[in-house]
């Protein structure tokens, strides 16, 4: 996943990604900001598309500052937002070697560290630290290993989902998952994404400076991930891992 990948996929972004604030419903990430916002206090949405969480963060915080790899993702979240005008916008690599940023009080970071490259990965996570000042928190959802292993178990054995189970049983996709697997790597709709487990997540996250307070699932229902996921299918739920953490 680079530039060019988000790019081009901008016009089309709602259709094309996962839209994690709609599928959040227990409201946990919501609920997470609302805890740490203040209109005394700045934020930053790193990675933040087309503009979904920035309403949220603009009325309740001071400023947003909003960064995006993507300069088409940022004009259309500009035209959706326009109305905001406590928010700024940065076409900025969070992953580069090289990088000047704000410090804000808060960072909220929503599925946007997905590369499959393992150099770009160690710079966006040092990057978390450098864009939050001493004490600020970050609130950070990443996709998650155990989950995604979890759906590919249950689409072999039960045969849950044809389209699915015939994805990953394909010998190019068998090969890939063999290849990239140790390093958490795996496919959504045929992108490498990176996924992660939560002691990994931890891991990283105290040796760039922070402190973990939580770490939660985000459960989604069965229906993002099968078509027509069968009724006996219940908890637990596929979810993405949330993790709150202060800046020492």
């Amino acid at each position: 996943m680079d530039r060019k990948y988000w790019e081009r996929i901008a016009p089309n972004y709602n259709e094309e990604i996962f839209d994690v604030l709609q599928n959040d419903k227990s409201g946990k990430i919501v609920s997470a900001i609302e805890q740490v916002a203040s209109k005394q206090k700045t934020v930053t949405d790193l990675g933040c598309a087309v503009g979904k969480w920035i309403p949220l963060l603009a009325t309740a915080f001071k400023q947003v500052i909003a960064t995006d790899i993507s300069a088409k993702n940022l004009e259309l979240a500009k035209e959706k937002c326009k109305d905001y005008s406590n928010v700024d916008y940065h076409r900025m690599d969070m992953s580069a070697n090289n990088l000047t940023v704000i410090p804000c009080d808060v960072a909220i970071c929503i599925n946007a560290i997905l590369t499959d490259k393992l150099k770009k990965r160690i710079n966006f996570f040092h990057a978390l630290n450098i864009c939050l000042n001493k004490e600020g928190v970050l609130v950070l959802v990443v996709p998650s290993l155990e989950s995604k292993l979890y759906t590919n178990i249950i689409a072999n054995r039960w045969n849950v989902d044809d389209d699915h189970k015939e994805k990953i049983k394909s010998v190019e996709k068998a090969f890939a998952i063999a290849r990239n697997i140790k390093q958490g790597v795996t496919d959504i709709d045929n992108v490498p994404t990176k996924h992660y487990l939560k002691e990994e997540l931890e891991l990283l996250l105290t040796q760039e400076g922070f402190t973990v307070e939580r770490v939660e699932k985000i459960n989604y229902e069965w229906k993002t991930e099968f078509h027509q996921p069968p009724a006996w299918l219940g908890e637990p739920y596929p979810w993405d891992w949330m993790c709150v953490a202060k800046k020492n």
